[in-house]
């Protein structure tokens, strides 16, 4: 009903005009009349549009009264949200200001570290530097100087210079007179022979005997065993520990084919280094 008197009011020709009229002055007649006590019944199609004008009136109203309601809400929503933004705002400066006391607390600790750091180098003797070029120069051409003074050696250098000389002769002495004590590592080898015989009559404990017999400095003998060769003739395989400086294959085969008389050849089966 709201919308349809809005749009009446928008049309440029109205031709109900004169039965909106006649229903307004019979709704104001209405009024007065219950205001004074009097009940006025009205009939015909103008008691409709009386009864719709008045329900128009009512949701004007309500709707006005939901509106101004909700404007209200909407300051009050406004003021919380301000006073949170303040209680933001303040919570941020409290927080800048104690950074700003760890800062200054920081910045006097740095300054009396630098302090109590220059003045031990001013009681130590060492040069201030202060970063810049001129004194990264000055240190330079201090440190040139104090190159160019060593070469004014005086009798105090020499006295370091032939007490650091002996010491170093009395411990070259001392490491070889160690190396000295220590024993020679002596290389050794492990050496098989073959020994044959002349035939299957030979005596092989015998011979045996004989090959042990050749000793020297150096040699030491080591198992041996009966090995079958063919036709019931067996050789001596022998073992041998021999020092290699001063023992060697030659020797062996010189001293063991000179039993001619049981002995026909020697071979050499293995050499190893041990």
């Amino acid at each position: 009903m709201k919308m349809a008197a809005h749009q009446m009011t928008l049309d440029s020709v109205w031709f109900d005009k004169f039965r909106v009229e006649d229903a307004e002055r019979q709704y104001q007649e209405r009024l007065a009349s219950q205001h004074a006590g009097l009940v006025v019944e009205s009939s015909g199609p103008t008691s409709h549009i009386v009864s719709e004008i008045e329900r128009a009136r009512q949701t004007i109203q309500s709707s006005l009264r939901s509106d101004f309601l909700g404007v209200g809400l909407s300051v009050g929503v406004g003021v919380d949200t301000a006073g949170v933004s303040n209680q933001r705002i303040e919570a941020v400066e409290k927080e800048n200001k104690l950074l700003r006391e760890v800062t200054e607390d920081l910045r006097a600790s740095v300054s009396m570290l630098i302090a109590r750091v220059t003045a031990l180098e001013k009681s130590a003797g060492t040069p201030q530097v202060n970063g810049t070029k001129e004194a990264a120069k000055a240190v330079e051409a201090a440190g040139d100087d104090d190159d160019d003074d060593d070469f004014n050696l005086d009798d105090s250098d020499d006295e370091d210079a032939e007490e650091v000389a002996k010491l170093k002769a009395e411990r070259l002495a001392a490491y070889a007179a160690k190396k000295a004590k220590k024993p020679a590592l002596i290389a050794k080898s492990n050496i098989i022979l073959d020994v044959k015989p002349w035939d299957d009559e030979t005596d092989m404990v015998e011979l045996e005997r004989q090959v042990r017999e050749v000793s020297t400095d150096g040699l030491k003998w080591g198992t041996g065993k009966l090995m079958p060769v063919a036709y019931g003739i067996k050789k001596l395989q022998i073992s041998c520990v021999v020092e290699d400086d001063k023992v060697g294959t030659d020797f062996l085969e010189e001293e063991i084919t000179a039993l001619e008389d049981y002995v026909q050849s020697v071979d050499v089966v293995a050499f190893n280094k041990i």
